[in-house]
């Protein structure tokens, strides 16, 4: 068998128009787990600015346009939402967020977990469990995830 310079030209030519082809539909793969991994981050900062009740954290976190929606059907807009959860009417003594999923949809994220939490009421000592589902929805600009809307449901 003979190889000249232009069967091995082609040849070369070929494996590297595979490897940018392998290269290209794993990239986005990475970009989504990157994203995710973002996601995740801020996430869970939102959790420990909550049980912190942190309003200039909270405040960070979250849009201008923040749709903010309890299980009692009550909706929220950033500025009472965040009044609400920093008013000392109530501390939480645990908030967990159990088996969450995040899915990365272009400069959106669409996350779900199975809330539990017990807080403690500042009048009275009483102490209130929630179990709930929530979905949060994520918004990128920049660089940047922000939660844009928050619903729950009774489980």
């Amino acid at each position: 068998m003979t190889i000249n310079r232009r069967d091995l030209a082609l040849s070369t030519l070929a494996v590297s128009a595979l490897a940018v082809s392998a290269l290209a539909l794993t990239t986005p793969a990475l970009a989504a787990s990157a994203d995710e991994d973002a996601v995740a981050k801020k996430v869970e900062a939102f959790r420990l600015a909550q049980i912190a009740a942190d309003p200039k954290a909270l405040g960070a976190l979250c849009w201008d346009d923040l749709s903010y929606s309890h299980s009692s059907g009550k909706v929220e807009d950033k500025a009472t939402f965040i009044g609400n959860a920093t008013d000392g009417k109530s501390k939480f003594l645990s908030v967990d967020y159990k088996d969450p999923t995040i899915k990365v949809v272009g400069p959106a994220a669409i996350v779900r977990f199975h809330w539990m939490a017990e807080q403690e009421m500042a009048a009275d000592g009483k102490k209130v469990s929630t179990n709930l589902h929530i979905l949060m929805n994520w918004q990128k600009q920049g660089d940047e995830w922000k939660l844009l809307s928050r619903a729950a449901t009774k489980l």
